[in-house]
């Protein structure tokens, strides 16, 4: 099983920026505990971050010939990047994805409680830090 870990925008700040809300691990950290916590359950993990959407589109398309499903935490994109969420169905019917966030995103200011990924997503996982994406990993690997 093989499966995609897409971060979006600012994500790679991950640690420095808002530690009462993201943590203070760094992404690569976050990254190599997943990467383990895959490998636990039978399962390789690749990631991705990239702070340009067209970069996150390109790398969403290429998913379909070389994954089995994919956790995404498009960052500000979630909430208005319909360009990533005609990509993400583009290759749903190839491979699942999950959406994921570290903070709540309901319980912030109300531009975030929107996402428009969410209908092309299997399901959105928010609010449990760097759990969010094992619950992601885990809920790909129940699925596939």
């Amino acid at each position: 099983m093989k499966l995609l870990i897409i971060n979006g925008p600012n994500l790679n700040m991950t640690g420095i920026r808002k530690k009462d809300v993201y943590g203070s691990e760094t992404l690569d950290a976050i990254n190599a505990e997943l990467k383990a916590y895959a490998a636990e359950k039978g399962a390789e993990a690749d990631f991705f971050q990239s702070n340009y959407e067209g970069a996150i589109i390109e790398k969403i398309h290429e998913s379909r010939n070389e994954y089995d499903g994919a956790v995404i935490n498009a960052g500000a994109y979630t909430h208005y990047s319909y360009a990533i969420r005609d990509a993400i169905e583009c290759v749903k019917d190839y491979l699942p994805f999950v959406e994921v966030h570290m903070s709540d995103i309901h319980s912030r200011e109300d531009f975030r409680k929107i996402s428009v990924i969410t209908d092309v997503c299997v399901k959105q996982i928010s609010g449990y830090g760097k759990n969010s994406y094992k619950m992601g990993i885990d809920l790909l690997l129940e699925i596939l």
